[in-house]
């Protein structure tokens, strides 16, 4: 630790510097006191940091749930990862859980690459010596509550998932490792950037329940049975779509964000991804509820105890329709209400088929028994503009640099803003903007949008007052629905990246799908994706008659998930969105 002494005590000159920045000068006879004064700040801060750190006991016997059993790991070998959609393979669980059969006794699941697993490297995407200069990868001490509270509910866990270069992605051809191809069409994204995560659950989806739509599927590799994602502009919701999956993003604050590399607080989701609706209730029954250390979680949050049990609460439902006769092709979604969100569907490079598609499956909800009419909104259109204005000043703190972490304050975390990482350089300048520049935008972008003279901090404060408005927009509209319904993507899977690409068209082909799933990250909505049939490739080349599945996104009120997951039952009692092939 470097001592007082050799970082040397503030000098005159340097507040004589500050002050005039901000337009004053320090008189003469004042500047002693306040010179010792400000010495007296630093001495503190520089005693706290030679103290030995300290994390709460109680978040420590939350997360060491495995006691003293050694974790183990393996880098994959590409036989073993033929979608690159393995980070890390582990296999972890808790020695012993309660009495009774935990919930997800006999389950696998992945973790992504951005949650803190004990024993386990965390790379976020990138390459590791972005973040480390003496070992490959941080390797966290605990665990993020999420890992802990699947280890408890009897979960296996057998490797962390592939996600995109420090997780700012859409689409899934920026990690450190390579692309993540869609299960199924080699060649094709996954989405992003819980790219690994959506490919490994389609992967088991195929093999054990789903169609194949012709693809061998031998060549796959070993998939989960569940998955967990993040979420700060659609990285849940468009390897969903993509992969042909169930990807929920959850209100705001629900599932406790501890421990995950943070983009944006405000924007910062961790969710379940799942092969089935039911699947998708059960693992947010187990990762939801207040933790006590993410001030994301607002006292709307729930504590653990209360948390509902949506698999539950889902079963409850189904029961009492299919009891009173409902559960069926003609009336399943009977008393519920279901707005297509209009300008939804007036975005930027919708898909004409993909459109088609959805407001197909849009309508079926009639025919379930629902009552279904268009809803306008039209700030949907401006949420880009707002989520960009509200946002991206502060992103490369958090991003990059580990500062204003809402996480911080509660355990070592080791992953951005590490004392080990390297400072920026040339050569993570080259290595990002040949993987992905848009970390790169982020860090130019937030220098530009802090500079005072320019734009005034009462900019951003208009740009969150206006996401407010955002919020009570589709409030308005979730007032007169139960669930809004529109296309989660533009398009179906498009191919990687073309190594031909330039700075300005890559940016814009890694965030050209999260026009439909943005909007909700600044207004904390729930948003569930779910598969509700296929889209031609139509790329033009050999892979012109291949079909990727197209995913509706289901969005609801604040808090309320349990009309997300009835929602989408009652439109599988129709049948399933990949049934056709």
């Amino acid at each position: 630790m470097v001592s007082q002494r050799e970082k040397g005590q503030v000098a005159i000159e340097v507040l004589r510097k500050i002050a005039e920045a901000h337009g004053f000068s320090l008189r003469p006879q004042d500047e002693p006191e306040y010179l010792s004064t400000v010495r007296a700040a630093q001495e503190s801060v520089e005693y706290v940091e030679q103290m030995k750190d300290y994390v709460d006991p109680g978040l420590i016997r939350d997360l060491n749930v495995d006691g003293q059993i050694a974790r183990t790991y393996t880098l994959p070998s590409p036989s073993e990862n033929p979608l690159n959609a393995w980070s890390h393979r582990t296999y972890i669980k808790a020695p012993s859980i309660a009495d009774s059969p935990g919930l997800l006794t006999g389950k696998t699941i992945a973790i992504k690459d951005n949650v803190s697993v004990a024993g386990v490297p965390m790379t976020g995407g990138t390459q590791p010596f972005h973040l480390c200069k003496d070992k490959p990868a941080p390797i966290p001490e605990i665990d993020a509550p999420i890992m802990s509270r699947v280890l408890q509910a009897g979960a296996v866990v057998t490797g962390t998932s592939t996600c995109e270069n420090y997780c700012m992605s859409a689409m899934s051809c920026t990690s450190a490792t390579g692309p993540v191809d869609n299960p199924w069409l080699r060649g094709y994204s996954a989405g992003g950037s819980s790219s690994g995560s959506a490919a490994l659950i389609a992967v088991n989806f195929m093999k054990n329940r789903g169609r194949t739509s012709g693809i061998s599927v031998e060549h796959l590799g070993e998939g989960v049975d569940l998955a967990t994602g993040g979420d700060q502009g659609g990285s849940i919701r468009v390897p969903a779509s993509y992969c042909g999956i169930y990807g929920l993003k959850p209100t705001h604050g629900l599932v406790p964000y501890t421990g995950i590399a943070s983009l944006f607080p405000i924007l910062d989701h961790c969710g379940p991804m799942a092969p089935t609706v039911r699947d998708t209730a059960l693992l947010l029954s187990v990762l939801a509820g207040y933790d006590g250390f993410d001030p994301r979680m607002t006292p709307e949050a729930p504590l653990r105890d209360s948390t509902p049990r949506y698999h539950d609460r889902l079963d409850e439902q189904v029961a009492a329709r299919a009891a009173a006769g409902t559960w069926t092709p003609a009336a399943a979604a009977r008393g519920l209400r279901v707005g297509i969100l209009k300008e939804a569907f007036e975005i930027a490079g919708l898909d004409a088929e993909v459109a088609a598609v959805v407001r197909k499956a849009a309508g079926r909800f009639a025919a379930l028994g629902a009552e279904v009419a268009e809803v306008s909104v039209p700030l949907h259109l401006a949420a880009p503009h707002i989520f960009t204005a509200a946002t991206r000043g502060y992103m490369a703190d958090h991003l990059l640099f580990g500062q204003g972490s809402s996480t911080s304050a509660s355990l070592p975390f080791p992953f951005p803003g590490a004392a080990a990482a390297p400072a920026l350089d040339q050569a993570w300048y080259e290595t990002m903007t040949a993987s992905n520049p848009l970390v790169v935008v982020a860090l130019l972008s937030s220098e530009l949008l802090r500079d005072r003279a320019r734009y005034p901090e009462a900019v951003r404060d208009k740009a969150v007052r206006h996401a407010h408005e955002l919020r009570a927009a589709y409030d308005e509209a979730l007032a007169r629905f139960d669930v809004l319904v529109l296309p989660a993507t533009p398009t179906v899977a498009p191919r990687h990246a073309g190594a031909d690409m330039g700075i300005a068209e890559k940016t814009e082909f890694f965030l050209a799908n999260t026009l439909n799933t943005l909007p909700f990250n600044v207004t904390g909505h729930p948003g569930l994706v779910m598969p509700v049939g296929w889209g031609r490739a139509g790329d033009g080349g050999e892979d012109e008659a291949a079909r990727l599945p197209v995913g509706m996104q289901i969005v609801g009120k604040r808090l309320d998930e349990e009309t997300l997951f009835l929602a989408a039952s009652a439109w599988e009692v129709g049948g399933l969105g990949l049934d056709e092939e």
